[in-house]
């Protein structure tokens, strides 16, 4: 492929993005929902990712009905602005239900269990015929900020063509739910050990980005998810740098 050493004089603007990092406890230990890209997608194809995806306007909606961590708060976590912030918080919430069915909102009484009666909401939702803040709002739910943790904030490197400014999100599996990936841009989902996806992409069965080898190798360190979302972090921007090495590409991870 054509590649450069240098920055493009006029690189692509990253797009604002969230991925969430799900984790839940079993008898074998911390496991992490993973899901295969289908071939056919502009980024990412065939790689093996965590749930999230681009920010889509509407998630900066103020009218969300929200609990945790205001919007200044994740601001000052990840950086940017209060507005910026919301829409990040947002369209994790709305990503991951949309990619794995999973909903991180509740109601005066608890968190949500059985989201079944939701599955209409979650394909309007994925055609953009609904707003999160619109689904929320017509099932009387409140998105529940308190139930994400913020993990790591990666920027695509500058000689992509299609770039991505990602914010990291950690979250545990909501009791009485589960992942299940009906989702059309994945081939395959489902729960992992990080340490045996590590293993699948060492061995050639799987790939995976430079985020999620890193994210995958830093979680394989916690024995359970309690463990993994109560550990101190420092939110740091890293811009992976690309260099040649003879005919091969190597990544090379700077925080700014």
């Amino acid at each position: 492929m054509e590649f450069s050493d240098q920055p493009p004089q006029n690189p692509a603007v990253p797009r604002d993005a969230a991925t969430v990092i799900l984790l839940r406890d079993t008898e074998q230990g911390l496991e992490v929902f993973l899901q295969r890209r289908v071939a056919a997608m502009a980024f990412a194809a065939g790689m093996t990712v965590f749930p999230g995806g681009g920010v889509d306007h509407r998630d900066a909606d103020a009218s969300v009905s929200w609990a945790g961590p205001s919007p200044s708060a994740w601001a000052g976590w990840f950086g940017g602005t209060e507005s910026v912030a919301r829409a990040l918080v947002c369209a994790a919430v709305r990503e991951t239900f949309e990619e794995s069915g999973v909903l991180l909102a509740g109601t005066e009484e608890g968190l949500v269990g059985d989201t079944s009666p939701f599955t209409g909401a979650r394909e309007a939702l994925v055609t953009r015929e609904l707003s999160l803040a619109a689904f929320l709002a017509g099932a009387g739910l409140t998105l529940r900020a308190d139930l994400l943790r913020p993990w790591a904030h990666w920027v695509t490197p500058v000689q992509e063509k299609r770039r991505y400014d990602t914010r990291f999100f950690a979250a545990v599996l909501p009791p009485g739910q589960d992942a299940d990936g009906k989702t059309t841009e994945a081939e395959s989902s489902g729960w992992q050990r990080p340490k045996d996806a590590l293993a699948d992409a060492e061995a050639g069965r799987s790939t995976l980005m430079p985020p999620t080898w890193h994210t995958l190798s830093e979680l394989a360190e916690f024995g359970t998810a309690e463990e993994a979302l109560a550990a101190e972090r420092t939110v740091e921007t890293i811009i992976p740098r690309l260099i040649r090495e003879g005919d091969k590409i190597r990544v090379i991870m700077e925080a700014e």
